[in-house]
């Protein structure tokens, strides 16, 4: 049985498979090696994801099998401000933190041996935000700003650090290269290629940090070159 890989997260997770997502660089990356397992629901906050997370995996596994890593990538809509136009999907960062704390503690029971990737949320370009407004939001100002969404993402490292996980603060890496908003985000928020560029790297890095990546999952089936034209079958274990 194949491996998987699965990404659990919101809009920019459920986007990932797109033209030059994340997703699909991940899927093209362990394509003889492993199944990429999309689980992204646009809109969704960390208090909505806590309550579907159990229903979400179902079916990814069959036959006891465990996924060899599972990244958990909320807190962008979270991150909302309270009195702007997204305060629906407000979540207080205590709350947060703890919701958080839920996902990972229910796919360490389901999965003792999967490796969890925690990924903050990403940075938030202002400008970009008011350029694209949510919803029918006419205020003139921003539902989500820079320093916010940075405090969410230190939290997701603090509660990673509680709990013994690995993240990615794609916050700050982002944001370590001039012109990161336009660069690397679309509309503000969800990301360019090159923004997908960034997450992947930083995802194949992490994963291979914990000991998953070409080198270490051996491949499915022999390469056409290596097949014994002469008696495929043998080639193929048959």
């Amino acid at each position: 049985m194949r491996p998987k890989l699965v990404l659990f997260g919101d809009s920019i997770t459920e986007g990932s498979f797109m033209e030059g997502g994340w997703g699909a660089a991940l899927a093209n990356q362990f394509s003889r090696t492993a199944d990429v397992v999309l689980r992204g629901y646009s809109g969704y906050n960390t208090r909505w994801a806590r309550l579907v997370v159990e229903r979400a995996m179902d079916g990814v596994c069959v036959g006891g099998a465990s996924p060899k890593a599972v990244t958990v990538f909320f807190g962008a809509n979270d991150a909302c401000l309270p009195d702007r136009g997204g305060a629906s999907q407000h979540v207080p960062i205590l709350e947060y933190q703890d919701n958080l704390r839920s996902i990972c503690s229910f796919l360490k029971e389901q999965w003792p041996t999967t490796i969890i990737i925690l990924i903050t949320p990403p940075p938030i370009d202002e400008d970009g935000r008011l350029k694209n407004p949510y919803g029918n939001d006419n205020s003139g100002l921003p539902e989500r700003t820079n320093e916010f969404a940075g405090a969410y993402a230190k939290a997701c490292i603090a509660l990673a650090k509680e709990s013994d996980l690995p993240v990615i603060d794609i916050w700050s890496k982002m944001q370590s290269f001039p012109g990161w908003e336009k660069s690397f985000l679309s509309d503000g928020l969800h990301f360019t290629a090159l923004g997908n560029r960034i997450l992947f790297e930083e995802v194949v890095l992490k994963l291979k940090e914990k000991g998953i990546s070409l080198e270490t999952i051996p491949i499915d089936l022999p390469l056409f070159s290596d097949i014994d034209t002469n008696d495929p079958h043998k080639s193929l274990g048959k």
